[in-house]
């Protein structure tokens, strides 16, 4: 049983690492869409609300996108190691095996 486990792991942990990725940018993009077509919804309401809610739909979505880059560095980071983590564990149960 343990064998069958191991080697569905193998699948799981890339899997579960893309999952993560994908995730996490999607999330930044979702909330700077929300916020740009916030510019459009307010269009109808009158030159004053619009240009108000014009202005802070641009502060908010420039203060967004240097949230995302922050979140790609941290996600890379993340990345690197765990993925650096799964490779170490499976060259150990190499080493582990050769001096067997």
């Amino acid at each position: 049983m343990m064998p069958f486990i191991e080697f569905f792991g193998i699948f799981t942990k890339p899997f579960a690492l893309m999952i993560r990725l994908f995730a996490n940018m999607l999330a930044g993009h979702m909330a700077m869409l929300v916020l740009t077509c916030l510019i459009f919804i307010s269009a109808s309401m009158g030159p004053a609300l619009n240009g108000t809610l014009t202005v802070a739909s641009v502060l908010f979505n420039i203060f967004m996108n240097a949230l995302e880059l922050l979140v790609a560095f941290i996600q890379a980071y993340v990345f690197t190691m765990l993925s650096a983590v799964f490779i170490g564990l499976a060259q150990e149960g190499a080493k582990v095996k050769e001096n067997k």
